[in-house]
Parts: C-alpha cells; structure tokens; sequence
C-alpha cells in the first residue's frame, strides 16, 4: 500500500519542476496552423473598393449552401466597383469551412481567415452580414465616379 503512494509521489514531483505546456488564453493566442481555415473575410483591393463583384460562383460553390447574397448596381453611393454584393450573407450554422467559396472566387475576395473565437451568445448572431465580414475601408478611400459602358 506504500508503494503506489510513493510511486505516486515520484510522478508529481518528476512534473513539478517541468516548464507548464499551457497558454495564459485571453492574453496569449494559440498560433493557428497554415492551413486552417476560420472566418472568412470580404478583401478589399489597393484603392479601398470591395474586391467582390457579385458574381455568385462562392454561392453556387458552396455545398452547405450556407451563402447568400444579392447583386446591386453602384450609383455612387458605396465604396465599391460598378456591381457589388448588397447584402452578403453566411449561416455560421451552415458552414463547414470547407474553403470551397475561396477557391470559386475569381477575383479573390473571399478569404478564410484565421480568426478561431467564434462563439455567439444569442441564436441571432449565427448569421454574419457584410458589416461584420467585410474589412474596413482604409481612412484615405474615396468613391469612384461610377462609369457605364
């Protein structure tokens, strides 16, 4: 009956001195994987306009069907090309970050990000519009005049 006591006693005190594998979470962040595929981002190009012309192909890629979008003509009014997605959407609840809408893009303007704090505390929130997706236009950025052709 000692004997695994001491037994015991020798594990602790092998791993007492060692330095702890863990991270202090809130202040230190886990660096993630290469290819790991979090958040996915709405790009924008050099000048500031969105990179996304609403083409739909992320859409028809994906099979969760987890995205949703509507195409709109620029008046002039948005920091964006001559067509852009008005209402841009992804079902959080849908999605299985397969990566399939980054590859269907043919102007790049969806990425995976690495973002992993994905935690929602309200049923609403599941779904990430344009405003939380896309990122923010740099201070300079101005409107083009829209030209049609």
């Amino acid at each position: 009956m000692i004997l695994p006591l001491l037994r015991g006693f020798a594990l602790t005190f092998k791993h007492i001195f060692r330095n702890p594998i863990t991270i202090d979470y809130p202040d230190q962040k886990m660096p993630m994987f290469p290819k790991y595929r979090g958040k996915q981002v709405l790009m924008r190009d050099e000048n500031g306009l969105e990179k996304c012309v609403a083409c739909g192909l992320c859409s028809v890629a994906c099979p969760a069907d987890a995205i949703y979008l509507e195409a709109a003509e620029n008046d002039g009014t948005v920091l964006a090309g001559p067509r852009y997605a008005s209402v841009y959407q992804i079902h959080k609840t849908r999605c299985i970050f397969c990566g399939y809408c980054e590859e269907a893009c043919p102007v790049s303007a969806i990425f995976m990000g690495k973002d992993y704090e994905l935690a929602v505390l309200s049923k609403d929130d599941f779904i990430w519009d344009k405003s939380e997706l896309l990122v923010p236009a740099p201070d300079d950025a101005t409107i083009p005049p829209v030209t049609r052709g």
